[in-house]
């Protein structure tokens, strides 16, 4: 069974870092590209970053640009979300999210998605 399991969300105050975090498994990692996705209340689901296996290639959201960083640790199965110089328009439940094919920033290219983690920046 396929688990994407988020950590690392929480409140922050604008001009703040959180470093999130999925662990996946039941799954080989060597073969997804990693996400990450984020929907705030009354929104769309929107594309935030994503990377490729083993790691050489990211994408980013032109939101978030600049601010914030993917990465993944492919001994541990884990992809990491680094968010600095947060902001109240990042808040958001973050998703993370595995895909087979090549990277895309299309939600629907994505087979598996994990519960979602809560950030909250206050101004």
């Amino acid at each position: 069974q396929v688990q994407l399991v988020e950590s690392g969300g929480g409140l922050v105050q604008a001009g703040g870092s959180l470093r999130l975090s999925c662990a996946a498994s039941g799954l080989i990692f060597s073969s997804y590209g990693m996400g990450w996705f984020r929907q705030a209340p009354g929104k769309e689901r929107d594309f935030v970053a994503n990377i490729n296996w083993p790691g050489g290639t990211t994408n980013y959201g032109d939101s978030v640009k600049g601010r914030f960083t993917i990465s993944r640790d492919n001994a541990k199965n884990t992809v990491f979300l680094q968010m600095n110089s947060l902001k109240p328009e990042d808040t958001a439940v973050y998703y993370c999210a595995a895909t087979p094919a090549v990277l895309s920033r299309n939600g629907a290219r994505y087979t598996y998605w994990g519960q979602g983690t809560q950030v909250t920046v206050s101004s």
